[in-house]
């Protein structure tokens, strides 16, 4: 069974003027009940605030918490910060932490939301409120763990190696549109910045050729993983041009790099933009299946 961690609230109702897809999780959980038996469930808990704070600004954290975020802030967002959504940024880095726990006891875990990776220590950007892989990579880190967070989204980690730079047990990789959001880039602890219009067999050679390294010198414990799917060809936000047969192969290519080191993963969804929440969604899906099932196939052994 493939272990997915889902909380009722990651599915919040829709903003107004928001051009954040406040449906999509809701579809992903719905396009996975479809599995049935296949996916085992799992609820996290909200994420302590001390851990929020290792991660992110206290007065951010706590305009988050108490609602009382600046529009300023709520502009670079994307929209409101309400209760709603105030619970549910909680949640999500909650449910990253809980997918790392699982995927050190099972090899491959997933959360059914997060990715928020453009999310910066005084504010949120870019959809991103709370940045859930810094704050599950710090707490991890602390607990001993070595993480890598491997960010395939098309758009760069800005946020994730901002909160991250410098720590002596967390490394940033990201793969990425170069001339895509956000206009200013971080520096991740490598950096592999596409052109315009990339298709499925280039991109996958730049992912080989560059990760596979990384992950020999680097030698983690853990990747947290980013598997945004607009790098899809036809993704509203996306200027890649990958198949859906791409996306697939990548996550296979992603999986076998671990499963090789003996290395365990946990996902987050990232993003993925368009008209067609479902077809969005199946994306998701697919990506967590192809992991799970890559993982499973090769009964993995941690190392």
């Amino acid at each position: 069974m493939i272990a997915v961690v889902h909380h009722s609230d990651y599915v919040a109702p829709g903003q107004p003027k928001s051009g954040y897809q406040w449906n999509k999780n809701g579809a992903i959980r719905d396009v996975l009940h479809e599995a049935g038996d296949a996916i085992a469930w799992f609820e996290p808990e909200a994420m302590p605030r001390r851990w929020i704070e290792a991660a992110h600004d206290p007065e951010y954290v706590a305009e988050v918490i108490e609602v009382r975020v600046p529009r300023a802030k709520e502009r670079r967002i994307g929209f409101p910060v309400n209760a709603t959504v105030a619970r549910r940024a909680q949640l999500v880095p909650g449910g990253t932490y809980l997918a790392a726990r699982l995927a050190l006891e099972r090899g491959f875990a997933a959360n059914s939301a997060g990715g928020s990776h453009h999310a910066l220590a005084d504010t949120g950007a870019g959809y991103c409120v709370f940045n859930d892989l810094a704050i599950a990579a710090i707490r991890l880190a602390d607990e001993g763990r070595r993480v890598l967070i491997v960010d395939c989204d098309v758009h760069q980690g800005d946020g994730t190696a901002a909160l991250t730079a410098g720590h002596p047990d967390i490394a940033t990789y990201s793969i990425h549109a170069e001339k895509n959001f956000p206009a200013r880039k971080a520096r991740s602890t490598l950096d592999v910045a596409l052109p315009d219009g990339v298709d499925d067999d280039a991109y996958l050679a730049a992912l080989e050729e560059t990760l596979a390294p990384m992950l020999d010198a680097e030698r983690p414990d853990l990747i947290l993983y980013q598997a945004g799917v607009d790098p899809f060809v036809g993704d509203r936000l996306g200027r890649l041009d990958l198949s859906d047969d791409g996306l697939t192969r990548r996550e296979q290519l992603v999986a076998r790099l671990a499963i090789e080191r003996g290395l365990p993963l946990a996902s987050t969804v990232g993003g993925g933009y368009g008209d067609d929440v479902l077809a969005i969604a199946r994306r998701h899906v697919s990506a967590i299946i192809t992991l799970g099932e890559t993982f499973a196939g090769a009964a993995f052994r941690h190392r």
